[in-house]
């Protein structure tokens, strides 16, 4: 039996690929299955244009298929890998150059030879990481056999090598967002964490009074209560009643001061005298030499591990 020779360019040996490492570093460029994108379409037409083909890919191989960045003249967006000529092409170091499919026998039965799009002529210069991985090619076919001039296949060569050089810019930009999002992440922790000791530190706040801001120190403040839209707060002089929620309540006061002990109240830590069930004993208020009776504060159940974990326990 006689076996056909291919027709066309001679091809240099098959390199030898590592297809795990292969296939990591196209991953790495987070490329697959992304949208079109102009420059990567503008490149594929210039390879039409140059090559004189009316079908350009712009070819990226994965595990199991064939996917196109980028394509003109032709629908869809992937074929089965098995089926790609862009497999052997890759693997070169120069253009892969197939003349005439149906005279080739590694490709004369390619359901993309004996069927749609019938690709006769296939020209492909192999897309290289810096670290020499092969991803794919960017690609010229047509539907009648042919071959090009060596200056048609050097400017294919140079628009591969733009194709590498906006892919590289591409994971440039995307790793550069990745950093700027963690940093963005790091400073919002480091604000939080700023204001909370800011708070933290504070001894003082200023709570609305008729009109006037009335300073209240920390130091005074008992307890606070939940009431509807307002929370009393209860000094050792005085109760002022202010606009507030209790969550606004709990950012402003030092929290190494005060604990939630129940959805309707705060207290004073250093306040607490006695603990008893679900009750918490508040200390009596001297003021003008004059004696006030203990608070009784209830404990909520879902508070009161917390509170007891805060309260130096022997």
């Amino acid at each position: 039996m006689k076996i056909k020779k291919p027709v066309g360019r001679p091809r240099k040996p098959v390199r030898q690929i590592n297809e795990s490492e292969r296939l990591e570093a196209l991953r790495a460029y987070q490329i697959l299955d992304t949208d079109p994108e102009k420059v990567f379409d503008e490149l594929a037409q210039l390879a039409a244009f140059i090559c004189g083909t009316p079908i350009a890919l712009v070819s990226l191989i994965d595990s199991h298929r064939q996917w196109w960045k980028a394509r003109v003249g032709l629908e869809g967006t992937e074929t089965p890998r098995e089926l790609a000529f862009c497999e052997h092409a890759m693997q070169g170091s120069t253009v892969y150059e197939v003349a005439d499919a149906t005279q080739d026998p590694l490709f004369e039965e390619n359901p993309l030879v004996t069927g749609d799009p019938h690709i006769r002529f296939y020209a492909g210069a192999p897309l290289h990481t810096p670290e020499g991985h092969p991803l794919g090619t960017l690609c010229a076919i047509d539907t009648v056999p042919r071959e090009l001039s060596e200056e048609q296949r050097e400017a294919l060569r140079i628009l591969a090598r733009q194709v590498m050089t906006q892919l590289e810019l591409r994971r440039v930009r995307l790793q550069l967002e990745e950093e700027r999002q963690k940093l963005e992440g790091v400073l919002r922790m480091a604000n939080s964490t700023g204001e909370a000791l800011y708070t933290g530190g504070r001894n003082e706040i200023f709570v609305k009074q008729d009109q006037r801001l009335v300073r209240v120190l920390t130091a005074e403040i008992q307890y606070v209560e939940a009431l509807g839209d307002y929370v009393n707060i209860h000094t050792t002089r005085e109760r002022l009643t202010v606009y507030s929620t209790m969550k606004d309540m709990e950012a402003k006061l030092p929290g190494r001061d005060f604990a939630r002990v129940h959805r309707k109240y705060i207290v004073r830590l250093d306040r607490i005298v006695t603990i008893e069930a679900d009750t918490a004993l508040l200390d009596a208020v001297r003021d003008s030499g004059t004696s006030r009776p203990p608070v009784q504060v209830p404990i909520g159940s879902s508070y009161k591990a917390l509170l007891l974990g805060r309260l130096n326990l022997v």
